[in-house]
């Protein structure tokens, strides 16, 4: 009767060498490639969303570079929302000194455009949060 045992026994080991194999293949995709897959949709949401601020910032530099302040540039300026099929809703406000905030709530995402004037024409710095989810160009530095 030991005989019997013993001859199932490397057969479960295999079985369950089998299974614990492709526990760990799961908990590795979950653990890796979901969250990267995660933070590939933040960026093109927050792309999508810096995009958006481009007819708010053309009037905010127009009346700028028109006054030579950016005082007052943003007061009137209307920025649509929009809701994207692919991100969800997106909406922006613009002050009246000319910033341009954006939002989107499906991803948590938050920008700022500043608008500088040098030399009579409007230049852009753009932050966002998550910082993670930013492009390049939206992380202080200058558009």
């Amino acid at each position: 009767m030991i005989g019997c045992f013993n001859k199932g026994v490397p057969r479960m080991r295999i079985a369950l060498t089998i299974v614990a194999g492709i526990v760990l293949v799961a908990f590795l995709a979950v653990a890796f490639v979901l969250p990267s897959m995660q933070g590939s949709e933040e960026r093109g949401a927050a792309a999508a969303l810096i995009a958006g601020t481009e007819p708010a910032k053309q009037q905010v530099a127009a009346a700028a570079e028109k006054t030579g302040s950016l005082a007052g540039a943003g007061g009137g300026v209307k920025a649509a929302q929009r809701n994207d099929p692919k991100y969800g809703e997106m909406k922006w406000i613009v002050e009246p000194n000319g910033v341009v905030r954006g939002w989107n709530r499906e991803y948590a995402i938050e920008i700022m455009l500043l608008p500088r004037l040098e030399s009579g024409k409007a230049s852009w710095t753009c932050r966002g949060y998550p910082i993670a989810s930013m492009p390049s160009a939206c992380t202080g530095r200058s558009l």
